[in-house]
């Protein structure tokens, strides 16, 4: 035993020096690649802002289109038989991901959103990331195990060059992966690789935005009115979820029922984004980032904003277009915080702050780093509580359901269910407890001998 004692801090510390090595190399790679990414598509995105309405409804199917044959085709360069999601790669392919098809999703994000898609910058920002580090592992021949964290090194990376919020996106790279549970031994690596990639975001020209939110005094009261708002802001995410399920799934059939070539699927849902923005402002469409800073300017915001964000992005990725789906919920949560504030009596811009953390937290999955971007985007303080309680509210009250569907479940939300680990949300079969169930068959007995009969019928 003395021995081991000896040899213990020896080994950590060699395990701290191996991942400040990888995880700053994988930081690097992923930041540049990422920087690459946000820098064009912030180019193109001002060429097309200023587009009347009429070109904008040209676009939409055009860009559509476009998305389909670049998706369609690039994909043939696949010969690996890997699946390219990062989740999967992690979970089922021990760190391997196809490296020919890197470019693929950036630049069919690159056209979703510049022909105004609804959709985020995240998604091909961690699949940057993710494919570099896979690339790595595979160049230094690492082993299974190395090659799993090196590509959650690189899913944080991601998310933190995107966000601007380099612990909460690395955080978030590890949270994301299972329900319930969270690899601590993910942790290092991944903090260094955000950290790494956000600085190199930011010498290479990313300008981030941060919001300065007034912090009230810690108040019970104002602690109650903010959970019922997290409340709210789960069932907004509940919706969100919903809906792109129900639409990813409604243009899959229609693809199928008709047997429409894949590469129109896009066009088709572009040419509905195009008849909905006669109805629809066209703020919605595209990042929705200066919604996003109106909501938390304090800004009036109709109460029914979230949900034409919402039928949007579910439109767009539904369809086939490419995009993340996190920013969105960031859009979406400051809108329904800030429209469903006043009816708390608390200031709008706070409200838009909470539904932020809560949205991210519900529609993820992700309560840590839900309350973590909110402490980098708005400052610490008291509001560590706020966002700490609607998080965790929204985090549960949005159920077993995720944006992300190769999320594994590792433990139920509640100790009234129950479900087989670490399966993908929709084979996890989660049921009521045992407890729970004897519990309702003692009531329902007692019940059934204490009722007194109907009378019979006339």
């Amino acid at each position: 035993m003395s021995r081991f004692n000896y040899i213990e801090p020896l080994v950590m510390l060699a395990t701290i020096m191996q991942w400040l090595v990888l995880a700053t190399v994988t930081g690097i790679l992923a930041g540049a690649g990422c920087a690459a990414f946000l820098l064009a598509l912030e180019y193109l995105t001002s060429q097309t802002s200023p587009i009347s309405l009429g070109v904008q409804m040209a676009l939409l199917p055009a860009g559509g289109l476009l998305t389909g044959l670049i998706m369609y085709y690039g994909y043939k360069l696949n010969r690996t038989g890997l699946d390219d999601a990062v989740i999967s790669a992690v979970h089922r392919q021990s760190g391997r991901m196809p490296f020919l098809t890197l470019p693929v999703k950036p630049i069919a994000a690159l056209v979703t959103l510049s022909a105004g898609g609804s959709a985020g910058r995240e998604g091909p920002c961690s699949h940057i990331g993710a494919t570099m580090a896979s690339g790595l592992g595979k160049a230094l021949r690492l082993n299974e195990e190395l090659r799993k964290r090196l590509v959650a090194c690189g899913v944080s990376a991601g998310f933190a060059s995107v966000f601007g919020t380099p612990v909460a996106g690395a955080i978030y790279g590890v949270e994301v992966m299972v329900i319930g549970r969270l690899r601590h031994d993910f942790l290092f690596p991944a903090v260094i690789a955000g950290m790494t990639a956000f600085e190199t975001c930011l010498w290479l020209g990313v300008d981030y935005r941060y919001y300065a939110i007034p912090m009230p005094a810690y108040s019970h009261l104002l602690f109650f009115k903010v959970l019922m708002l997290g409340v709210l802001c789960g069932a907004v995410a509940w919706l969100f979820v919903e809906m792109v399920r129900f639409s990813t799934h409604l243009f899959s059939r229609m693809q199928r029922r008709f047997g429409i070539w894949p590469p129109l699927m896009p066009l088709i849902g572009g040419s509905i984004l195009a008849l909905l923005i006669l109805v629809i402002p066209t703020d919605y469409l595209g990042l929705g980032l200066p919604l996003m800073s109106a909501a938390l300017d304090g800004e009036p915001m109709p109460f029914f904003g979230f949900f034409w964000k919402i039928l949007l992005v579910a439109i767009t990725l539904g369809s086939g277009f490419y995009g993340g789906i996190a920013t969105p919920q960031l859009v979406i949560g400051a809108i329904s915080g800030a429209a469903f504030a006043p009816l708390l009596d608390i200031d709008p811009g706070l409200g838009g702050a909470i539904g932020l953390v809560s949205v991210v937290a519900g529609a993820s999955n992700t309560p840590l780093a839900g309350i973590l971007m909110g402490v980098e985007f708005f400052g610490g303080g008291a509001g560590i509580g706020y966002f700490a309680g609607a998080g965790i509210a929204a985090y549960l009250i949005s159920g077993h359901r995720s944006v992300y569907p190769d999320q594994l479940m590792a433990y139920p939300k509640t100790s009234w269910m129950r479900s087989k680990p670490d399966l993908p949300l929709g084979q996890e079969r989660i049921g009521l407890s045992y407890g729970l169930l004897r519990g309702l068959a003692r009531y329902q007995s007692r019940h059934g001998r204490h009722r007194r009969p109907h009378p019979p019928r006339e």
